[in-house]
């Protein structure tokens, strides 16, 4: 624990300010590390999961803080919280204004956090707090980011086997190998965060996305926490969606920065399925045949429209990516004393 902190409400984005404790006294220790606790989807007790994480944080001898970040309709959540500010925690709770989804609160509670260091710690137990200062000695030993893995796996097989088969569809989509991008626990630089977008779902596929931007990634194993064992099934539209994620990382690991190789691919298979229907249509028009009522004539008109639309719109893409080129870097360079630039 670190004397002199306190709890600090924000709230943001249009919602008032709640009056706020005394701030920390500007002559205390610096703030090293900041664990990042977006509020989300089942929750545990926030106040045991502090106590368990930020006792092994303490016994390290590493400035910390801790900043949750809440949606609005979380919000009872934190009260808890409160009880341990006046006991001097060093705990902070950002709430936003509106649900804005599990990515924007990252950034949100990077924005407040004051550490060099960034963990992320989901508001439900990943791994066992042990692990959480062995991630933390990577990112200080030269790593960017730095991945928990849990091992070994004390959970349902039913969850194994999904989580296989996630990864199996996902090292076919990234050049980096991964085998727990669920897990969520997280150490890294605070310039990886600032450098790398993070919107949407694809806070899931963070650590591609890190890697495709030249930084040092590394995957940590850690032993899985005993309360995360419990099978989980979802409903048919949680998995259609990981597989339509799956296809945008695809797109922007791959196609970004030459979005007409993916869409020229795709314009020029339709048009030229659709060609050949035509033409097969012609023959047999010049052969006596009637085609004024065939499903066939429509169906060559549609996919060789289609196929010359998608070439079109990545031809637009590639004009866009032409004329952000000069402003935008492609590329990061590696000093080999002072890590990445």
């Amino acid at each position: 624990m670190i004397p002199g902190q306190s709890l600090r409400r924000r709230e943001v984005r249009g919602m008032r300010e709640e009056p706020a404790m005394p701030a920390p006294d500007s002559a205390g220790p610096t703030i090293s590390v900041s664990v990042i606790v977006p509020i989300t989807e089942r929750p545990a007790e926030l106040c045991a999961l502090y106590r368990e994480y930020s006792a092994v944080l303490a016994a390290s001898d590493r400035a910390f803080e801790f900043v949750f970040v809440v949606e609005p309709w979380n919000r009872e959540l934190t009260a808890g919280l409160t009880a341990l500010r006046r006991e001097g925690q060093p705990i902070e709770v950002i709430e936003a204004g509106q649900t804005v989804g599990e990515a924007s609160l990252m950034r949100l509670g990077a924005e407040h956090a004051r550490g060099d260091i960034l963990v992320t710690l989901p508001a439900y137990y990943r791994i066992e707090a042990s692990a959480l200062p062995g991630l933390i000695r990577e990112v200080e030993a030269g790593a960017d980011l730095v991945v928990a893995r849990r091992w070994p796996r004390r959970d349902s097989w039913v969850n194994r086997m999904q989580t296989a088969a996630f990864h199996a569809l996902l090292r076919g989509v990234g050049r980096g190998r991964f085998d727990d991008v669920a897990c969520g626990v997280r150490a890294m630089r605070r310039e990886v965060v600032d450098t790398v977008p993070l919107y949407g779902d694809f806070y899931r596929f963070f650590p591609l996305l890190v890697q495709q931007e030249g930084f040092q990634v590394r995957q940590v194993d850690a032993p899985q926490h005993p309360l995360d064992q419990r099978t989980r099934v979802y409903g048919p539209g949680v998995y259609v969606r990981r597989l339509i994620d799956l296809l945008g990382v695809y797109f922007l690991l791959r196609f970004s920065h030459k979005p007409l190789r993916f869409f020229g691919l795709v314009g020029s298979v339709l048009s030229g399925v659709g060609g050949g229907i035509l033409l097969v249509v012609l023959a047999q028009r010049l052969g006596g045949q009637g085609i004024a009522d065939r499903p066939l004539l429509l169906l060559g008109v549609l996919l060789f429209t289609l196929g010359f639309q998608a070439i079109a719109l990545g031809l637009v893409g590639e004009i866009i990516v032409h004329l952000s080129a000069s402003s935008a870097r492609m590329y990061r360079l590696r000093d080999e004393e002072d890590g990445p630039s």
